[in-house]
């Protein structure tokens, strides 16, 4: 199945580019486009795309606000913040949202394709300048401690960018054990989202920063594509 793709950006000429190069790719679908926040979240409701490509300055509702009422309403869809500004309040707007992915629109075409492939499948991705950042933006306990060493192992891996089906692979163990993993960490350490959990992993230096969700710039794993509704 195709990736299904809303498009949201209040500037006609970037949606319809952002659909002309996307539309290349046999397994991506621009099921819409949206010329506001409020657009964006009554489209996504309607569509239940797999990714929303978010811009972050709109008139009305903003994309941050947009972002936040749909990781609310379908936790399914996944929104990857594609802006032309790099700042923090943006940034860690759109991350404390549940964006799993922040680019700039000067970002090249193929990253992007990469990004939206990674995102569709659950895996966190940010630039290292947004991962540097954002590393301080996330307050959960300081210590790991409070995680066992299999949720230790599943969050170093879920930081650096791998998909669950990835992660279960390296731990050779089953793919619903590692959500269910996932959504012990999170609980533990009171965040709501991949990205939360991977820049808390950076804070306290079980990864490396510039190692943080590099799926934008590295290649997907084979057959990447829409992940199960589970998946999270």
């Amino acid at each position: 199945m195709p990736i299904r793709i809303l498009i949201a950006d209040d500037h006609a000429v970037v949606r319809q580019g952002l659909r002309t190069f996307l539309s290349d790719e046999a397994d991506f679908e621009v099921v819409g486009e949206a010329g506001d926040g409020v657009e964006a979240v009554r489209l996504a409701a309607e569509l239940l795309p797999d990714v929303v490509l978010m811009d972050l300055v709109m008139p009305g509702m903003d994309g941050i606000a947009a972002t936040e009422q749909i990781r609310r309403d379908l936790p399914d869809t996944e929104v990857v913040a594609l802006t032309s500004v790099l700042e923090y309040a943006s940034v860690a707007g759109a991350v404390r949202a549940g964006a799993i992915g922040y680019l700039l629109k000067t970002t090249k075409v193929e990253e992007l394709q990469r990004a939206i492939r990674a995102a569709a499948a659950g895996q966190v991705q940010m630039s290292p300048e947004a991962a540097a950042r954002l590393v301080q933006e996330v307050r959960a306990p300081e210590r790991p401690s409070v995680l066992s060493e299999r949720e230790t192992e599943v969050l170093r891996l879920l930081a650096r960018g791998r998909a669950n089906k990835e992660i279960a692979r390296d731990l050779t163990i089953a793919e619903k054990t590692v959500k269910m993993h996932v959504s012990t960490i999170l609980g533990k350490l009171g965040l709501q989202s991949r990205t939360q959990a991977a820049l808390y992993a950076g804070r306290i230096g079980l990864v490396p920063v510039d190692q943080l969700g590099v799926a934008a710039t590295d290649e997907p794993p084979p057959g990447a594509g829409p992940r199960h509704p589970t998946d999270r």
